[in-house]
């Protein structure tokens, strides 16, 4: 299997301001990545009017809509850290991870990545990196199976 979170997926200080930006701003590294289509980003995006992907300890995982999965076209994960904290409704974010599943990938790597943030300590170190080699390997672990 290849690796679904690559360097180049990730990045050290996003520049989004706004909710919506920062989810623009992972969508837009999957889509680079040529995991997604654009419309997935679109996806992910509705699914953050209706479901909140804020998950606690500076996390959010937006993702896409079940209705978008045809605009998966292989599995991957994005990450874009922020310096200053981002408002998300129901919290504070500084780890924006976009997550692209192919089938019910995406439930094996958002199992992963709550693992890894339910550990405040771990949780603290992502918010502290500040290179994408740091990340990268903090972030490891979703690429194991």
């Amino acid at each position: 299997m290849s690796e679904i979170l690559t360097r180049e997926l990730i990045v050290a200080s996003g520049t989004a301001r706004t909710k919506d930006e920062a989810i623009r701003e992972a969508g837009a590294l999957l889509v680079a990545s040529g995991a997604v289509t654009p419309a997935y980003v679109d996806a992910m995006l509705q699914r953050e009017e209706t479901v909140s992907t804020y998950m606690g300890s500076s996390l959010a995982i937006p993702h896409g809509t079940n209705e978008a999965k045809e605009a998966i076209l292989h599995s991957a994960v994005s990450l874009v850290r922020y310096e200053s904290p981002l408002d998300w409704g129901r919290g504070e974010v500084q780890i924006v991870v976009g997550i692209a599943g192919v089938n019910d990938e995406h439930l094996s790597i958002l199992s992963k990545i709550a693992i890894l943030f339910s550990d405040p300590v771990e949780a603290q170190k992502m918010v502290d990196a500040s290179t994408v080699d740091e990340l990268y390997g903090l972030l490891q672990a979703v690429n194991a199976d």
